[in-house]
């Protein structure tokens, strides 16, 4: 039979190994046109079955190749998209880096500019500093020296006065029949007759203070008697003291020593501190010009200014107690006295 023949023929030729149809990994063989047409019918529907399988899976593969192609341009359209953003980001931190150097530059700038200035303010304050320093030590000096001229001119007004005798409460026109002299000698006559016999106390000069006389004011114009000397009038002055009541014509009056106005002034201020003393018995005394002096248990101590006092009152509890109160009131005079000025 022919085709048995060729079958066979086919047979001895080449043997033809089909690949099961399930297994889809079995690579596809070539086979030629003389081939397939000595195959047998079941052999050419696997062969069939195999080559549609084959193209199954490679549309399958074109197909997954194809999304895993488009996944690939949407992931690098996204990359790209990315690295322009990216590009964006990086040039706008570039920009914002640049403006941030240029504010700390101009920071650096400013800061460097105040430093300076500051460097320059401190200089000038320490300058004015300096200044004011020297100007309140030229004011101390100042002050010290304008003191230290007021207790020359004191001392040296005190010392023109330190023969004077002023008289206190004799009227106004008293003087027209015998002057300020006769007035005086008929004084002593009144009051220390063996005084007025005295040929060494001379009156050198006699007036009334001050010169010109106010109507308006009611008390009369001291009487200022300068005698030759200061043993002179020491002794008219004790002798008034022992007397205590002094007249003229029978009116009362009053005889002191003729002192500057800051001395004064310096010992009214002690007038109040020897009334407490008096009261105890210490026995004040204001020397001249303006020194307080009084016994204290059994010594006699001499004060020139109440700080001196004060810093010795307060060593001495007893004297303490008696004059904390005057002592007080003239702290508060004298700190009002500083507020109003």
């Amino acid at each position: 039979m022919p085709n048995n023949k060729c079958k066979n023929r086919g047979n001895k030729n080449k043997e033809v190994t089909m690949t099961p149809s399930n297994e889809k990994d079995t690579p596809i063989q070539d086979y030629e046109d003389d081939d397939i047409e000595e195959m047998q019918e079941a052999d050419l529907k696997k062969l069939i079955r195999t080559l549609r399988s084959s193209q199954k899976q490679i549309l399958e593969l074109h197909k997954a190749l194809m999304d895993k192609i488009e996944n690939l341009s949407r992931e690098n359209e996204i990359l790209r998209r990315n690295q322009n953003e990216t590009k964006q980001l990086v040039q706008q931190e570039t920009v914002i880096v640049t403006e941030v150097k240029n504010s700390i530059d101009q920071m650096k700038n400013t800061i460097e500019s105040l430093t300076n200035r500051m460097g320059e303010a401190e200089e000038r304050i320490s300058d004015l500093e300096e200044r004011e320093q020297e100007r309140i030590q030229s004011d101390q000096r100042k002050e010290e020296e304008i003191r230290n001229l007021k207790h020359i001119v004191r001392n040296l007004q005190d010392t023109i006065k330190k023969t004077n005798i002023r008289v206190l409460g004799v009227p106004e026109g008293m003087e027209r029949e015998k002057g300020l002299e006769g007035l005086f000698s008929e004084i002593l006559a009144e009051n220390f007759p063996g005084l007025e016999k005295d040929r060494e106390i001379l009156v050198q000069e006699a007036h009334r203070t001050p010169n010109k006389h106010d109507q308006k004011r009611s008390s009369p114009r001291h009487v200022v008697i300068k005698l030759s000397t200061v043993k002179h009038k020491e002794k008219i002055l004790k002798c008034a003291r022992e007397k205590r009541q002094i007249t003229f014509r029978g009116s009362p009056i009053r005889l002191t020593a003729d002192f500057s106005s800051e001395t004064l002034q310096a010992r009214r201020e002690w007038r109040d501190i020897a009334q407490v003393l008096r009261e105890k018995n210490c026995q004040p005394r204001i020397l001249y010009p303006a020194k307080l002096s009084f016994v204290n248990e059994g010594e006699i101590k001499t004060f020139h200014n109440k700080q001196k006092l004060k810093e010795f009152v307060a060593t001495r509890p007893a004297l303490q107690q008696m004059l904390k109160d005057v002592l007080h009131t003239e702290t508060k005079k004298h700190g009002h006295q500083y507020e109003r000025r």
